[in-house]
């Protein structure tokens, strides 16, 4: 992939079907579709391969691709290896019967920057990640939301093309890291973007350009990169905000301003 493409999040139209977000994301200019995997959600762990066969087709039918697959592992969590490793894979395997290019998972520490058992989780899916040609995408999230800190937890195993990182906007700004330390500390290892806005001190989304998030800057030190952006509208976890399209015309208008 050169430059950059544009998608949106499903987790801003939660509940519904999957043809409509992908008719939604269409008509507003997005190359492809970030899809939650959830158990309220169409997709999910566990349906099966004809479902997820039809869902490809749904999205496919929208012209649009499939941009990532927003799964829930944390890799970092405590306890063992067994649970986690397995939610891993199947995000993997479902990725791979989607053709969904990467999943995007947590680090999801007990105490911020601590590391835990993520090494050893995410090498024990590394041949699976391979074969199934997907990247596994660490978010700036949690116990590790900055870049300096995503980083670490996959800079060991030395392929960006596997194990890389998911810059979340939000996140790095809010722990204190700007977003030149954050594009630095990430380097050859950020995967993907997502545009996010809030005001300081209030966790609640607002329209892109409409917070405090530094996206101009943001913007500006993506130019020599080239990936996937995606609007992550966080309607599922705050349903009083308003539908999709208000930030996603705003998200598009972002693109369209800062895209190489």
């Amino acid at each position: 992939m050169t430059g950059w493409r544009f998608a949106v999040s499903t987790l801003g139209a939660p509940g519904v079907p999957l043809a409509d977000s992908a008719r939604v994301a269409a008509e507003h200019g997005c190359h492809g579709l970030e899809v939650r995997v959830h158990p309220d959600e169409e997709v999910h762990l566990g349906m099966s391969p004809v479902r997820a066969a039809r869902a490809r087709d749904r999205i496919a039918d929208a012209g649009v691709a499939v941009a990532c697959l927003a799964g829930y592992p944390k890799v970092c969590r405590p306890g063992p290896d067994g649970p986690v490793v397995d939610e891993l894979r199947a995000l993997v395997e479902l990725a791979a019967s989607l053709g969904a290019p990467s999943v995007r998972v947590f680090p999801g520490g007990e105490r911020p920057g601590e590391d835990g058992r993520a090494s050893q989780r995410i090498a024990a899916v590394l041949p699976d990640l391979r074969s199934a040609g997907v990247r596994l995408l660490v978010e700036t999230h949690d116990s590790h939301p900055t870049g300096a800190a995503a980083r670490r937890l996959v800079a060991p195993f030395g392929d960006p093309g596997r194990v890389a990182v998911l810059w979340d906007a939000v996140h790095p700004w809010r722990a204190g890291e700007p977003p030149e330390r954050t594009r630095a500390s990430l380097g050859e290892y950020l995967g993907y973007f997502q545009v996010k806005d809030v005001a300081a001190g209030d966790p609640t989304p607002v329209v892109p350009g409409a917070g405090d998030v530094p996206l101009a800057r943001c913007g500006r030190l993506l130019a020599d990169w080239s990936g996937w952006v995606s609007l992550e509208w966080e309607r599922a976890w705050y349903p009083d905000l308003a539908p999709l399209p208000a930030p996603l015309r705003a998200a598009a208008d972002w693109y369209a301003r800062w895209r190489p």
